[in-house]
């Protein structure tokens, strides 16, 4: 069987890989059974970043069930590298592991090797991305499709609200990212549904940085429009950025994904209209407990869904301590 491969088998590049990996580990504490030290499930998180806050309090979800159902967690930093998750999975079932939890960069090129897992017969349980693969015994995560509708519905009612008919609307995306596509695709369709235009789409990367530059790239080429859109915490962190850089407060609402302080700042300013916010750390906290399970011998959920809330200035104030 594959899982009996030894560690001594691991090319010298899976090695260097390996420390890597090792340096990583998370603790944790209680009762259990699996292959890890003390009978602890021995449980490999393949991360996308360490950068965004929504990884970090995925990773923080995480911790706390892997403390909690005395599992030995690994987190691995794949840097935004699609190959750097391929070879972590790799790693980690040369190394033996119960199981993988995965949030995908790259929900294709990833498939190969969460099957050499499962075959290895390590149980696999995807966050976030949906990765449409046998191989995966459970999903963690928002339905993005319905919460992309839900985010233009509210843009939808504002726009009522406001006496703002067929509203022109400019998206900042992150066309290489699988979600975040899903994210545009049904908004878009969800506002253009009820009148809207969407005038212009840029793409930010999924970084900052990049994010910045193609929001003020937009800013500055449609004067005409009324609104931006933006698909992720580097699109929206982005996105504000440059609005405050354009001075454009008084001319564009900003709608997005992902609560950071910079985007409640922009609610407190006026121009931030309503921020979709996930709940990372519970996604990450489910994921864990529910590898735990499926090693223990529990039935796979298969699906496990975490609710998305729509955060304005009427309820912005219960989410201020975690982005202080």
């Amino acid at each position: 069987m594959a899982r009996s491969i030894r560690l001594t088998r691991m090319t010298a590049a899976t090695a260097i890989l390996a420390t890597g990996l090792l340096a990583a580990a998370c603790g944790s504490g209680d009762s259990g059974s699996g292959g890890g030290d003390g009978g602890r499930p021995r449980v490999g998180l393949v991360q996308i970043n360490q950068q965004a806050i929504f990884f970090n309090e995925m990773n923080a979800g995480a911790q706390q069930a892997a403390k909690e159902a005395n599992v030995d967690l690994t987190i691995f930093n794949a840097n935004d590298d699609p190959a750097k998750q391929n070879e972590a999975i790799d790693n980690f079932v040369q190394q033996q592991f119960d199981a993988l939890v995965v949030v995908s960069i790259d929900v294709e090129g990833i498939k190969p090797a969460l099957k050499i897992a499962k075959d290895a017969g390590l149980k696999v349980v995807t966050v976030d991305a949906i990765v449409d693969s046998p191989a995966v015994d459970t999903q963690v995560g928002v339905d993005n499709s319905a919460a992309a509708k839900q985010a233009g519905t509210f843009v939808n009612d504002w726009t009522k609200a406001q006496k703002l008919a067929a509203p022109k609307i400019g998206v900042v995306g992150a066309l290489n990212s699988f979600i975040q596509n899903i994210r545009k695709d049904d908004f878009n369709k969800t506002v253009e549904g009820a009148g809207a235009k969407i005038v212009q789409t840029v793409d930010g990367q999924n970084k900052q940085e990049a994010a910045m530059s193609a929001a003020e790239n937009l800013l500055t080429s449609r004067s005409d429009m009324n609104i931006v859109y933006a698909t992720g915490e580097p699109a929206l962190l982005g996105t504000v950025a440059a609005v405050k850089s354009q001075n454009a407060a008084d001319r564009v609402k900003v709608f997005g994904w992902d609560l950071t302080k910079e985007a409640i700042g922009g609610i407190d300013a006026g121009f931030v209209a309503g921020v979709v916010q996930q709940d990372p750390r519970t996604e990450g906290y489910e994921a864990v407990k529910e590898a735990k399970s499926l090693v223990g011998g529990g039935q796979a959920k298969k699906k496990i869904d975490v609710p998305v809330t729509i955060v304005t200035k009427e309820n912005v104030d219960k989410y201020r301590a975690t982005f202080q």
